[in-house]
């Protein structure tokens, strides 16, 4: 007689353990896409903040008895453009000078004129022009001599060609307004609330010829107010006209 094996079924429970074991093993094994790290990129530096308007200065040179020759009162700031040693390429920079940090000396003759301004590592130096002839004079060079913290060497900039601050003898010359003066490529001067007078000087500045940004600010004014009042006399002018033609219309027959 042949033994009879029976199957025994397996419980429903371990078939469905069994099936839940192989899903997360094959969840586990499945192919991870490897974690991209990105690298590490340095920032380029950041360029210094522009500073605001500067403080203004009182400036002077006295000559060979003690006599003030020259006078000044103005804001200075500086626009230089460099190569830079740190960063291989060219930059600019704006600085301001600091009248309490200011040394300034200079020399008056008959016929020019300068004044040195010398901060830490910075000289700028005006020099002045009178025509004896026209008796007048003006700014006829400036010159930047300054070294730098990221400069690789001293640097020179000079122009002795200009023809900026133009005034009568005896009088300042005045510019409220920010103006910028141009010297070269690389180096330009933006002054403010600048008064100044060379030449002449009696004590204290002379009468303010003002430069031409402080005269157009005091044309507006004047064209307005020019305005309004014809405006005015065009509307007084039309009431009369019409006020006229009302009483001829009424005329007694």
């Amino acid at each position: 007689m042949i033994p009879v094996i029976r199957k025994q079924n397996m419980p429903s429970g371990t078939i469905f353990s069994l099936l839940l074991a192989l899903t997360i093993h094959q969840t586990l094994t499945a192919d991870v896409p490897p974690t991209v790290v990105a690298p590490e990129t340095s920032s380029p530096p950041a360029s210094p903040a522009t500073p605001g308007p500067p403080e203004r200065g009182s400036y002077n040179v006295t000559n060979a008895t003690d006599a003030v020759c020259l006078l000044a009162r103005m804001g200075l700031q500086l626009n230089i453009s460099f190569i830079s040693s740190s960063h291989g390429k060219t930059v600019q920079e704006v600085l301001n000078l600091h009248p309490n940090l200011v040394k300034f000396s200079g020399s008056c003759d008959p016929d020019s004129a300068t004044l040195i301004l010398t901060e830490d590592n910075i000289t700028l130096t005006f020099s002045f022009s009178l025509n004896s002839t026209s008796n007048k004079y003006h700014l006829s060079g400036l010159e930047l001599s300054a070294a730098l913290p990221d400069m690789a060497k001293r640097l020179v900039f000079r122009n002795t060609t200009l023809n900026y601050m133009v005034g009568t003898l005896g009088h300042s010359y005045m510019c409220q307004k920010e103006k910028t003066l141009s010297v070269t490529q690389d180096f330009s001067l933006n002054t403010f609330q600048l008064q100044v007078q060379p030449f002449g000087v009696n004590g204290d500045f002379g009468a303010a010829e003002e430069c031409d940004l402080d005269e157009d600010d005091m044309l507006i004014p004047i064209i307005v107010g020019a305005a309004l009042a014809v405006l005015v006399l065009i509307v007084i002018l039309a009431y009369l006209i019409g006020r006229k033609r009302s009483h001829a219309g009424y005329q007694t027959i």
